[in-house]
């Protein structure tokens, strides 16, 4: 919230999702525009909307999404541009929110930070790791491949409080703050700031994500 520029200009998220972030971000700053191109998702964005929350889905696909609306916030967080898996792909849907953004306004992009999951690796393309969430008992053990044109394939297995678990895949491309400041510039925005995490702390190639701020002129 500390990073909208101007709540009342309008909110815009790229890959909304079930709504994890637009619907306690609306608490905020009021009505969040939340682009997604999961059907399944946004009906269930939909069905926590019952129990409250100011989200609007939109069914889209940030590359080409369009509106004649103009926002004070654009942003793509949990790492939702690296699974864009070329460079061309990841630069048009940058060019789409700086088109989307209004004069002043801002882009906030949290994803991947390659160096440390090359760092992970140890110079192996393959490794496995788990990473244990706080309910004993719980946490979600990764695959990690390392492909060709900068791609990340994880194979998860999520171990749940209940004995459960569940397994997933993905395929994402890994990027740089160096890599989506070229995405910015090129559309024509000014690099601000680049952290590691939300309370500020400073870039660093060690953290696992990194969030880069941009600004329309």
């Amino acid at each position: 919230m500390a990073l909208h520029p101007a709540p009342e200009a309008g909110t815009l998220e790229f890959g909304v999702g079930t709504g994890r972030i637009a619907l306690p971000l609306s608490e905020g700053v009021g009505r969040v525009t939340g682009v997604d191109s999961s059907p399944e998702m946004l009906d269930a964005l939909r069905v926590k909307l019952k129990d409250g929350g100011d989200v609007d889905p939109v069914y889209g696909d940030f590359r080409t999404y369009t509106s004649e609306s103009r926002y004070g916030l654009v942003y793509a967080v949990c790492a939702t541009l690296s699974i864009l898996c070329t460079a061309e792909e990841q630069q048009q849907a940058v060019r789409r929110a700086a088109a989307l953004l209004a004069p002043g306004g801002r882009l906030v992009i949290e994803t991947h930070n390659k160096p440390s999951i090359l760092d992970l690796h140890e110079g192996s393309t393959r490794t496995t790791y788990f990473v244990p969430y706080p309910e004993p008992g719980t946490g979600v053990q990764t695959h990690s491949t390392l492909l060709d044109g900068g791609l990340w394939h994880c194979s998860h297995i999520l171990y749940q409080a209940d004995g459960s678990t569940r397994v997933g895949s993905e395929v994402t491309r890994l990027t740089t703050p160096d890599d989506v400041d070229g995405y910015a510039r090129a559309a024509g925005l000014e690099c601000e700031a680049r952290m590691a995490r939300w309370d500020g702390t400073p870039y660093s190639e060690r953290d696992p994500m990194f969030i880069c701020c941009y600004v329309k002129p």
